[in-house]
This record gives structure tokens, sequence and C-alpha cells, in this order.
């Protein structure tokens, strides 16, 4: 009887046991698991890096503008007529009082002819008269009225040429001449273009800079001029500065002379425009790259040993005799590279210019600021060095790197 009611307390007893056992293993396993990740080391990010010294920094002004020719205009007819003659074609570089187009002048040269031959009759009137008035034959008013009559001529005359020498059309200055815009045998009315002739020796630059540097520009002050941020290769320099500020804008209208002995530059063309200011010293740039901006402020990373700082004194171990502290310390030690973690460091920057921004609070000499690869970061994170490609280059980007 006593053996029917004990079987099932042992099964109980038994199924209990593996119910705990299961339990136990299983917040074993998780406890595990848990400490395995805490501890675990997650792998060394590469990074680019760019060691921060003072160095000497020529800041810029950078500006949008707009290329037009030194001399540059679209030329038409003062007078109507019909297309004659048309003797240029076009992007032809054309010099000072070469004929560019010829009306039709039949009718004014005819005119001129016929001018001259009365002219010629009237210069013989007033020498009788002024013969007879010596002689005390003719009146004095006689003579008056042929001196009238031919100086009127003679005007007239005048007239007629300049309408004639209107229907020539001719460069008023050395340049390129672009594609005509009429044809022979058109009609043409005053006014009328005929063609576009641009100077393309020298070029000007038109643009705006802000208010706030103002005090900052000033005439004969060098500048870079270029079609793209990668191609700033023409230098020029200001020679105009509106005195008056747009009201609406705040904007400064600036205006500069460009060398396109090369022909590269052409009118109309958009211009990234960069003004030279004077070169400082002893200012700490970076790579635009390094600098994160955040709701907090604008921040780096950079690097730093995770090791104990060097020149430390270690404990030393009693637990040891002297001699065996004697031999380990006499053993070589193995050269293993220091570990390297990245600490977030909020910094106060100041001017940009093209890559480089200026750093005026937050760092100091020496610091190995990460350029490149920071977007995977946390404060504390295990990184090492990795300089082979370094997308913030720090040589294109004008920053010392020596």
């Amino acid at each position: 009887m006593i053996k029917r009611y004990l079987l099932p307390v042992i099964i109980l007893i038994l199924v209990a046991l593996v119910g705990v056992g299961l339990v136990g293993f299983n917040l074993f396993r998780d406890k595990a698991i848990k400490d395995f990740f805490a501890t675990m080391q997650q792998p060394a990010a590469p990074v680019s890096t760019y060691t921060v010294k003072p160095s000497e920094w020529t800041p810029e002004v950078e500006a949008i503008g707009t290329v037009s020719a030194i001399q540059g205009v679209e030329l038409s007819v003062e007078v109507a007529g019909i297309v004659k003659d048309i003797p240029f074609t076009a992007n032809q570089t054309i010099q000072k009082g070469a004929p560019l187009l010829q009306l039709d002048d039949a009718i004014e040269k005819a005119d001129i002819v016929a001018a001259q031959a009365q002219n010629v009759l009237m210069d013989q009137t007033l020498e009788r008269a002024r013969t007879l008035n010596t002689r005390g034959v003719g009146a004095v008013s006689s003579v008056d009225e042929a001196q009238s009559a031919s100086l009127a001529k003679k005007a007239e005359i005048a007239k007629l040429q300049a309408v004639m020498d209107q229907k020539l059309l001719k460069a008023p200055f050395t340049g390129t001449v672009g594609i005509p815009r009429i044809e022979l045998g058109q009609y043409l009315a005053p006014g009328t273009v005929v063609v576009t002739l641009q100077d393309l020796t020298t070029m000007r630059v038109d643009f705006t800079v802000p208010e706030q540097v103002l005090s900052q520009i000033k005439i004969g002050q060098p500048i870079k001029l270029g079609l793209t941020d990668n191609d700033i290769n023409f230098k020029g320099e200001i020679t105009a500065i509106e005195p008056r500020i747009d009201p609406a804008t705040r904007l400064v209208s600036v205006r500069a002379k460009v060398d396109n002995s090369e022909g590269k530059l052409r009118p109309g063309q958009f211009a990234q425009v960069r003004v030279t200011l004077p070169r400082e010293e002893n200012i700490f740039t970076l790579p635009q790259t390094a600098l994160v901006s955040s709701l907090y402020g604008d921040y780096v990373f950079v690097v730093r040993s995770a090791e104990e700082k060097p020149g430390a004194a270690k404990p030393a171990d009693t637990t040891q005799p002297a001699g065996a502290a004697s031999a380990e310390a006499a053993k070589p030690d193995d050269k293993k590279e220091p570990k390297l973690v990245v600490a977030q460091v909020f910094v106060k920057p100041g001017r940009r210019s093209g890559l480089v921004v200026e750093i005026t609070k937050g760092l100091k000499e020496g610091d190995i600021v990460v350029t490149a690869g920071q977007n995977r970061l946390n404060p504390g994170a295990a990184v090492k060095i990795a300089n082979d490609v370094n997308p913030a280059n720090t040589q294109d980007a004008g920053l010392p790197t020596k």
C-alpha cells in the first residue's frame, strides 16, 4: 500500500527537479550570452586622420559671378537699306575699323555727285560776285547771297556723305564677331542687330559679396576664378566696387578683370569666384569633412590612446622575489600597437574657404582628428588609422602636409 503512494511522489519530485534544471540552464545560458556580448570587443574601425598644427592660411571670400567681355556690343544699323555685302564670317577676328556690312548706297552716291556739281557752280558764282564787287559793279549783298548758297551746298554734301557713311558698318574695336543675323538682299530697318562683337582677350566678372566682408574687399585685390569648384585656374584683380549696398539683398556689387589670352572664358558663363584675403599665421584649420554638426553643436572625433599615460608609475609586485622581478624587467617588451579610441570633442568653427574650415576653439596642437569614417563611430569606439586612402586630401584642401 505504501509503495503504491510512494511511486507517484517520486515521479513528481523527478519532474520538478528536471523542470528546475531546465529553468536554471536557460537562466545560465542567457546570462552567459549577455556577459559574452557585454565583454566582447568590437573590431577597430579604420579611419583617416589629420594632425592639428598651427599653419599659414590664406582665407578667401567665395562668390558666384557672371563672365562678360571687357568690350562687347551688339552692332546694329542706323539707317534703313538693302544688304549689299557682308564682308565677314562667323568667329572671325576683326581689326578696329574693318567693314562688317555694306548697305545699298547707289542713291546717296548719285546725290553726292549732283550736289558736288552744283557746289562747283556755287563756287564760280561766288567768285564772280566778289570780282564784280571789287570793281565796284556788283553789290555787297550779291556776294553775301552767293557765299551763303555755297556754304549751304557744302553742308548738304557733308550731310549726304554722312548718310552714305552710315550705310557702311565698321568694327568699333578689335574683337571676334559672332554669327551674322542678316542675309544678302534683306531690307533692314534702323536699329536692326547685325552681329555681336566681343573682345575676348580680357574678360570681366561681376559678382556680389555680403556687406559684412565689404571692409576686406579692396580695388586691386587678387581673385581666382573658375567654372567649377575643382577648376579654379584663372587669376585676376578687382577693378571696381559699387559704393552703394543694395538695401533689398544687403549685397555689394564687385567687378574684376581676368586675363583670357587662351580664350577659354566666354561671355555669359557662370563662374565661381574666390577673393583672396591677406595671409594669416598660427591658424588651426581642418578639412570640412572632419566637422560634424548636431543639435547640440559642432564636434569632431579625436583619436586618443586607451592605455595609461606614459610616465605613470606602476605599483611594485611584492609577491615576486627581487630576482624574478629583475629577470622579468630584463625580458624584451613585445612591440604591440597601442589601442586607439576616439573621443567626441565639441569645437567652434570659424571661417570657411574651399575645403577648409577654421577652428577657433576646442582643439590644440597635436590632436589627431578623424577626417573620414566618423559616420560609424561612437565616443570610446576603437579605431585604427588608415591614411592610405584619404577622401579629405590635405594637400588638395590647402592644409599643411608636413
